[in-house]
Protein backbone atom coordinates (compact mmCIF):
# COMPACT_ATOMS: atom_id res chain seq x y z
CA UNK A 1 0.00 0.00 0.00
CA UNK A 2 1.37 3.78 -0.89
CA UNK A 3 1.58 6.11 1.82
CA UNK A 4 -0.08 9.53 1.72
CA UNK A 5 2.25 12.15 0.62
CA UNK A 6 -0.40 14.67 -1.03
CA UNK A 7 -1.93 17.13 1.11
CA UNK A 8 -5.12 19.11 0.88
CA UNK A 9 -3.79 22.20 -0.96
CA UNK A 10 -1.74 20.26 -3.15
CA UNK A 11 -4.97 18.03 -4.25
CA UNK A 12 -6.87 21.20 -5.22
CA UNK A 13 -4.21 22.37 -7.60
CA UNK A 14 -3.19 19.23 -8.81
CA UNK A 15 -6.88 18.91 -9.91
CA UNK A 16 -6.91 22.40 -11.07
CA UNK A 17 -3.92 21.87 -13.25
CA UNK A 18 -5.38 18.39 -14.45
CA UNK A 19 -8.86 19.46 -15.75
CA UNK A 20 -6.85 22.82 -17.19
CA UNK A 21 -4.56 20.79 -19.37
CA UNK A 22 -7.48 17.85 -20.11
CA UNK A 23 -9.36 20.97 -21.25
CA UNK A 24 -6.54 21.97 -23.36
CA UNK A 25 -6.14 19.51 -25.39
CA UNK A 26 -9.60 18.99 -26.43
CA UNK A 27 -10.59 22.43 -27.18
CA UNK A 28 -7.06 24.17 -27.85
CA UNK A 29 -3.57 23.46 -29.17
CA UNK A 30 -2.61 21.02 -27.08
CA UNK A 31 -4.54 17.99 -28.65
CA UNK A 32 -3.30 14.19 -27.26
CA UNK A 33 -0.77 15.97 -24.61
CA UNK A 34 -3.79 16.88 -23.46
CA UNK A 35 -3.93 13.52 -22.11
CA UNK A 36 -0.77 14.38 -19.61
CA UNK A 37 -3.45 16.20 -17.04
CA UNK A 38 -4.31 12.71 -16.24
CA UNK A 39 -1.19 12.45 -14.15
CA UNK A 40 -1.98 14.78 -11.43
CA UNK A 41 -5.53 14.29 -11.70
CA UNK A 42 -4.66 10.36 -10.31
CA UNK A 43 -2.29 11.99 -8.18
CA UNK A 44 -4.93 13.73 -6.43
CA UNK A 45 -7.28 10.68 -6.45
CA UNK A 46 -4.94 8.50 -4.92
CA UNK A 47 -3.51 10.94 -2.16
CA UNK A 48 -0.02 9.77 -3.09
CA UNK A 49 2.86 10.81 -5.89
CA UNK A 50 5.53 8.89 -7.03
CA UNK A 51 7.69 11.37 -7.47
CA UNK A 52 7.01 12.83 -4.53
CA UNK A 53 8.10 9.36 -3.06
CA UNK A 54 11.13 9.21 -4.71
CA UNK A 55 12.70 12.67 -3.46
CA UNK A 56 11.37 12.03 0.21
CA UNK A 57 8.57 15.02 0.38
CA UNK A 58 5.07 15.35 1.57
CA UNK A 59 2.55 17.91 1.65
CA UNK A 60 0.00 16.08 3.85
CA UNK A 61 0.37 16.45 7.70
CA UNK A 62 1.74 13.67 9.36
CA UNK A 63 -0.50 11.47 11.70
CA UNK A 64 0.08 12.01 15.71
CA UNK A 65 0.05 8.69 17.47
CA UNK A 66 -1.62 8.32 20.68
Amino acid sequence: MLTQNVGGLDKVLRVILGLALLTAGYFGPLGWWGLVGLVPLLTALAGTCPLYTILGLRTCPVARLG
